[in-house]
């Protein structure tokens, strides 16, 4: 990247930001940020995170775990900016990539930490680390919250190259709360699936439409072939 020198900048840029609005990776900042050399500041407000900030801090990397905005040429041009997508670059690109990892039979994936660029999720890529798909949603993030705070880690200690993306992408689409609906007459494992896929704080729950309710399911498990989830009724407003 044009006006970057890693070996002068670090002699005198030790700012760090991290940018992320999930609880799970708030929450994780502080014991990390207090083990890590540098100034670490955490926005966790897209509002927050300006041009104007940016060129106070002066940060040698700004890193964003778990971001759904656009990240503008200016922000770019002032910092390298890292974010962190939940496929094996170039499969994946694009939105909801853990709910259709599962959705397509994946059991495992990797954290692709790449920079970012105007095309979404095609920079080119630091590192990538594995990630299991087992359990609710909640559960895999959390885990990846834990595997991203160590590629922050290895990032800031040995500076790597970012590497050109090679093969042919393939796009995942965002999945809009309609597609959260039960799948009709899915398999056991389909079901589980879809449960257990959309089972994480802030995202639209599996559901489906009773009369005057709609029941949102969570906490799914399959045992001998049966599926087990716990229902919370809500009472919807008809027009």
């Amino acid at each position: 990247m044009a006006g970057y020198s890693p070996s002068t900048r670090r002699l005198v840029m030790t700012n760090y930001i991290v940018a992320t609005v999930k609880d799970w990776n708030i929450k994780a900042f502080k014991p990390f940020a207090q083990n890590i050399p540098g100034e670490w500041h955490l926005v966790h407000d897209p509002v927050e995170l300006t041009v104007d900030i940016i060129r106070n801090l002066q940060p040698r990397y700004i890193f964003f775990p778990h971001w759904s905005w656009k990240i503008s040429e200016q922000m770019r041009e002032l910092s390298e900016c890292v974010i962190f997508h939940m496929t094996d670059l170039p499969y994946g690109r694009g939105g909801s990539p853990l709910q259709n990892l599962i959705q397509r039979g994946h059991v495992e994936t990797v954290i692709a930490a790449i920079r970012a660029e105007e095309e979404m999720d095609a920079g080119p890529i630091y590192l990538k680390k594995p990630l299991s798909l087992s359990g609710n949603a909640q559960e895999i993030f959390e885990r990846a919250t834990e595997i991203i705070y160590t590629m922050i880690e290895e990032i800031v200690r040995t500076e790597p190259s970012a590497k050109p993306q090679s093969g042919a992408p393939e796009i995942f689409q965002r999945r809009t709360p309609s597609q959260s609906a039960l799948p009709l007459d899915p398999t056991s494992e389909e079901l589980y699936d879809h449960i257990r896929m959309l089972d994480a704080d802030s995202y639209p729950r599996a559901f489906i439409d009773f009369g005057s309710y709609k029941l949102e399911f969570s906490d799914a498990e399959i045992i001998d072939g049966e599926v087990s989830a716990k229902v919370r009724f809500c009472k919807q407003e008809r027009a």
